[in-house]
């Protein structure tokens, strides 16, 4: 386990222990909560895991190399762009993804476009956000978001 978990593990242990000590049936009451959040979970984050097995074990890694690969230069990042924005996946699922896809052979950018689109650009959720926010501010949240996914990816490309 990394030192990274370590901590984080040993931060969440440290947290629960103080709830248990300050108030210990609102702190079941809460680990309920959360294990029901969690069982509700498993079967999407299962078929999401099953799909991308398929999706990867079905596209060879020179198909994902030469899409998004670091040879297909501002193309890829558009293309990694323009999926992450299309994709309603949640973020619990995406950088697992994200990680096979690096391995598959894209390039950074063109991860870092795809993981920033999906958590910055709601295509799927667009006319429910225009309903509640207007038109204005959707386009412009949903543009600037294509904006800092394209000016992200290009940084991450040139930094690692």
């Amino acid at each position: 386990m990394s030192v990274t978990a370590l901590i984080i593990n040993g931060f969440a242990g440290s947290a629960l222990l103080a709830a248990f000590l300050r108030d210990p049936p609102g702190a079941r009451k809460a680990l309920l909560i959360a294990l029901r959040a969690f069982l509700g979970m498993v079967p999407m984050v299962l078929a999401i895991i099953l799909l991308i097995g398929l999706l990867l074990g079905l596209v060879p890694p020179e198909t994902v190399a030469r899409l998004i690969g670091s040879e297909s230069g501002i193309a890829g990042i558009l293309l990694s762009t323009a999926i992450g924005a299309v994709l309603f996946v949640p973020a619990l699922v995406a950088f697992p993804l994200a990680g096979s896809l690096l391995t598959g052979g894209a390039s950074v950018g063109a991860v870092a476009a795809f993981i920033t689109s999906l958590t910055m650009i709601g295509t799927v959720t667009l006319p429910i956000e225009v309903r509640e926010l207007g038109f204005k501010f959707t386009v412009v949240r949903n543009g600037l978001g294509i904006l800092f996914a394209l000016v992200i990816a290009i940084l991450m490309g040139v930094i690692l």
